[in-house]
């Protein structure tokens, strides 16, 4: 018995506005210049860049699999996203609008805030810290979060950003592990209405940390913290000293000089600390910013993701700043207080791009299309997915209902290891919702089997890389022999990148989800998202997590978790008929064994789904780390 494919035969075109004003016509043409000549197509890239030192070799792979890129270059990401553009018109152009969540508003030229880096660069070598040095930054969505991260850049540190709302434990293993001496934080951020107390949590992990000799606090709330007399400083006051006045010299750094760490976690083991360095990842995100989202002089470009996250690295700070866009933030939740709250902002500012994750989405679809529909989103030209695959419902909603059927879909899958984009459609190519498109220029991704053969078009498989990429990370935090345990030991040579996925007949790549996400049932591979797509398509349905669990004869069968959307009642009917919606859809093998209605999903702050949580949970087994958890 065979399962039904999901939707690969609907195709979206691009409007003829889309065509006349991309930078790429041609997809094809640039993917086969790309794929003939990998070094000469990146060695065009960066030559758009300035360098203070010209490369000897584009690629170095004589010491696979740390491939260094650029290599004999000298460079630093900050003056190419701040110094270059204060010798043009952008100088005075807007950098930064940032909104928080009670509605004020900041606003940053290239030259204010080129300023305010240069005043915090200078405040962080008075507090002693050098080249190589590492800082951790512990912050609410507030501008201070993005002139942290770029002052530590201009004088050679190596920023750690750490989600601001990690638990003490989190925060505490990460800023060890990367021996910190400096901790940036603020008395707190605002979610929902309410403080999020982040200084708190840092007083009682770095009571464990000996590294810590200072912490620099941003006034955000002005509720009362703790302040330790020799150790807690004020943003604002240090700002004011005569030590952050006048200019600050940006560092000279060599191409593989580590520009920052970010940690990710897996199913197991202790979080890695991943390293990505200057040159190759400066290219990387300036590319892959400009082609996908075809980025122009003119646009207003909101990452709704948080600077926490390697989306918030690349796409928020880095990438838009090489770019010389105007980027928006906004510090709070997209329904608070009111479910069009993201809407509103977008009409108010003149938004042109929106990048966000799928979950968003699937939140703001359950409060239905009344509330979109109250804006004005005309300014909207492009729109963006990345985090998790898209379900095709979901997708749609997005094109139909905030793109008004006009804004191409740039559904990107990626990692943190990876620092830019891999699988992706640029905005002349047709889309299939629920595809990620794909790979990027430059990049041979295939599908493979367990013994590392390529698997026929249509077929599951695991998701790999077999071209190194400028973006991608040097090594873990001094665990270079788990670097390539975890990333090219399976097939030797190879970025296995533990995702599942299949490839259609046109080339187009559908990323089913991490590979210990995918169900086995009487011997069929099935994908989390897949099934949850069919769940998300019941109109009763606003959002759904799937998992496998042990059965007797099936070997593994498909139990379900199911957020309702308003106006619906759990009940065993509507259970039936969700189970036999997702039958029909996708073939009577993979009808659900039982379906759970639930308020909420266990999710990373990030937005993903921890599927082996429910899964731990249903199975009364120790839930393992947690402290991704949102709550």
């Amino acid at each position: 018995m065979s399962v039904k494919p999901q939707l690969e035969g609907e195709v979206f075109y691009p409007t003829p506005e889309v065509v006349a004003q991309a930078r790429i016509k041609d997809w094809s043409e640039v993917a086969r210049r790309a794929a003939d000549d990998l070094e000469g197509f990146w060695g065009k890239e960066a030559e758009e860049l300035e360098w203070y030192r010209k490369w000897d070799t584009v690629l170095d792979r004589s010491n696979a699999p740390f491939f260094r890129w650029f290599k004999g270059s000298q460079c630093n990401i900050i003056h190419n996203a701040l110094d270059r553009h204060q010798r043009s018109w952008r100088k005075n152009k807007l950098s930064l609008i940032w909104v928080g969540e009670r509605g004020e508003v900041r606003t940053y030229s290239y030259f204010a805030l080129n300023r305010d880096v240069s005043k915090f660069a200078n405040v962080l070598k008075a507090m002693g810290v050098k080249k190589g040095d590492r800082v951790t930054i512990y912050m609410p969505r507030i501008p201070e979060i993005v002139i942290a991260m770029l002052a530590c850049a201009k004088i050679g540190a190596v920023h750690s950003v750490v989600y601001g709302g990690f638990s003490v434990d989190a925060l505490q293993g990460r800023i060890e592990d990367s021996e910190s001496k400096v901790v940036l934080t603020a008395d707190g951020g605002f979610m929902n209405g309410k403080v999020v107390e982040l200084k708190k949590t840092v007083d009682d992990a770095v009571r464990r940390c000996p590294t810590v000799e200072t912490v620099i606090v941003v006034q955000r709330t002005a509720h009362e913290i703790r302040m330790e007399a020799g150790r807690d400083y004020w943003y604002h006051e240090l700002m004011k000293l005569p030590l952050a006045t006048g200019s600050c010299p940006t560092e000279v750094m060599d191409a593989g000089d580590p520009l920052y760490m970010l940690y990710t976690s897996g199913t197991t083991g202790k979080p890695k600390g991943l390293i990505h360095g200057h040159a190759g990842y400066m290219t990387g995100v300036y590319s892959t910013l400009k082609y996908v989202f075809d980025m122009k002089d003119e646009d207003r470009y909101w990452c709704a993701a948080d600077p926490g996250w390697v989306t918030g690295h690349s796409y928020i700070v880095y990438g838009p700043l090489l770019l010389g866009a105007t980027t928006f933030m906004y510090e709070g939740a997209p329904t608070y207080p009111y479910p069009n709250r993201w809407w509103s902002l977008i009409e108010k500012y003149g938004i042109t791009i929106l990048y966000t994750a799928p979950t968003a989405i699937r939140g703001l679809m359950r409060f239905g299309a009344s509330w979109p529909a109250r804006h004005d989103l005309s300014s909207l030209r492009m729109l963006g997915s990345v985090g998790e695959p898209i379900n095709p419902e979901a997708w749609k909603w997005y094109h139909r209902e905030i793109g008004k059927g006009r804004c191409p879909i740039m559904d990107t899958w990626w990692q943190t290891e990876t620092g830019m984009f891999q699988l992706t459609p640029v905005p002349t190519m047709p889309l299939k919702p629920g595809s990620a498109g794909k790979p990027f220029f430059g990049q041979d991704a295939v599908i493979l089997d367990e013994k590392g053969k390529e698997v026929p078009d249509g077929k599951e498989g695991f998701l790999a890389l077999k071209n190194p990429w400028p973006a991608m990370a040097m090594t873990i935090f001094r665990e270079d022999e788990r670097y390539k345990e975890q990333y090219w030991s399976t097939y030797p040579g190879i970025y296995c990148a533990g995702d599942a996925a299949r490839k259609d007949k046109d080339g187009y790549f559908w990323v089913i989800g991490r590979t210990d996400d995918v169900i086995k049932v009487s011997g069929y591979r099935l994908g989390t998202a897949e099934v949850e797509s069919a769940l998300v398509s019941h109109p009763a349905v606003a959002e759904a997590a799937v998992i496998g669990l042990p059965h007797e004869v099936k070997g593994q069968a498909i139990h379900c978790y199911c957020m309702l959307r308003n106006g619906f009642t759990p009940s065993e009917e509507l259970a039936g008929q969700i189970r036999n919606h997702v039958a029909t859809h996708l073939g009577p093998i993979v009808k659900p064994e039982k379906v759970t209605f639930v308020d909420s999903l266990p999710k990373t702050r990030s937005g993903k789904i921890m599927r082996r949580v429910l899964k731990a949970r249903a199975q009364g087994l120790p839930e393992g780390d947690i402290s991704t958890l949102e709550e």
